[in-house]
């Protein structure tokens, strides 16, 4: 999608990804297959571009620092940011350290730690681990010492515990820093199960005193991290106020809601962001449902394509993005809807997403 924004810019797009024929290869100008913190790859990307960024949290920081000094160009945003953002702790800490109200939280190296957090937070509490965990995984409520390893196993090093945050609404806040301006879009309102997105409604369904809260919250999440881009900023409702639950740096799927709703997208502001262009118009063309198409839970891996699209598109306000992935997996984001204007939007998101199923191809 990054690359689907860049072309109309006149911008092209090389991309770095192990995956052969990766869903971005296509867009893309070319396509390095590599992995994303292999040094020679990372290299070879930098020889051949103006400026680097990064839409995954794999990447090596170390690895696009050397890369970028030794070719001489820039990295937004900062491999600093990315360094930051990869270890719970040290982002908790971060926003704390400026202000930004965050959880209560505290370290977890040992079985001994965590009991002190639980005498300190309560119980339950949500342990994270610091680094590595994605769409839920690698976090989970737990009430005991016993309940995290039955989760987690028997090493309990490496963890940040919060507390459970009893919350009303998860937001979050697509924010954008280009060359001395910044933009925020509108702030959604995310549903979520299992620990994954299934909807985006926009505008989030709360008071405006917390949509300004959270925008401006936002705002300051861009002034405690370092470089250009987009931002997909966290959030949970609680009392009339907002707390940061994690970052991303890059575009984020609770803003995919901007390609149809707003007057620019996430992905072509974040294009502007890098490259230092001026920032796009954030404004809400028409209140937007967002719904993911995901994996179930128990399905087999299998080679998967799209079916079912003639019966979402009976509801002409549809718009459906694919994302091209070959293979099907439990919980895989695999193309999302959205719908825009007019009434019960929710409903009729998650009508276009049930027409929608996944084809093997493997028995097609």
């Amino acid at each position: 999608m990054l690359a689907d924004a860049a072309s109309p810019l006149g911008v092209d797009v090389i991309v770095l990804d192990p995956t052969p024929d990766c869903p971005a290869s296509q867009p893309a100008t070319d396509h390095i297959r590599a992995d994303f913190d292999d040094p020679d790859g990372v290299r070879e990307l930098a020889a051949r571009a103006d400026v680097l960024t990064y839409e995954i949290e794999l990447a090596d920081p170390d690895v696009l620092a050397d890369a970028a000094e030794a070719h001489e160009v820039a990295v937004h945003p900062s491999p600093e940011t990315l360094r930051t953002i990869q270890d719970k702790l040290v982002q908790n800490r971060a926003l704390a350290d400026a202000g930004i109200p965050v959880p209560a939280f505290r370290a977890v190296d040992d079985a001994a730690d965590l009991r002190a957090a639980f005498e300190e937070l309560g119980a339950p509490l949500m342990l994270k681990r610091r680094t590595g965990g994605y769409d839920g995984s690698g976090n989970a409520p737990v009430d005991s010492v016993a309940d995290a390893r039955a989760e987690f196993g028997g090493d309990l090093g490496g963890f940040v515990a919060e507390e459970l945050v009893d919350f009303e609404r998860e937001l979050s806040v697509i924010a954008a820093r280009g060359d001395a301006e910044t933009a925020t879009f509108p702030v959604a309102e995310n549903l979520h199960e299992a620990e994954i997105l299934r909807e985006s409604v926009v505008p989030a369904r709360t008071s405006p005193a917390v949509r300004e809260d959270a925008t401006g919250v936002a705002a300051d999440v861009l002034d405690a991290l370092d470089g250009r881009g987009v931002f997909g900023v966290e959030l949970f409702a609680v009392d009339g106020r907002v707390l940061v639950n994690e970052i991303a740096p890059r575009p984020h799927n609770s803003g995919h809601y901007t390609i149809e709703g707003c007057r620019t997208s996430q992905f072509e502001q974040c294009i502007r962001a890098v490259l230092g262009l001026p920032l796009g118009d954030t404004t809400l063309r028409e209140p937007t449902v967002m719904a993911n198409l995901i994996g179930d839970p128990d399905v087999d891996p299998h080679p998967a394509t799209i079916a079912g699209v003639p019966a979402a598109f009976r509801d002409a306000g549809v718009a459906l993005h694919w994302y091209g992935k070959r293979q099907l997996r439990p919980h895989r984001k695999m193309a999302h809807v959205t719908v825009s204007g007019g009434d019960d939007r929710l409903a009729r998101a998650r009508a276009a997403r049930d027409a929608v199923s996944f084809t093997d191809t493997h028995h097609s």
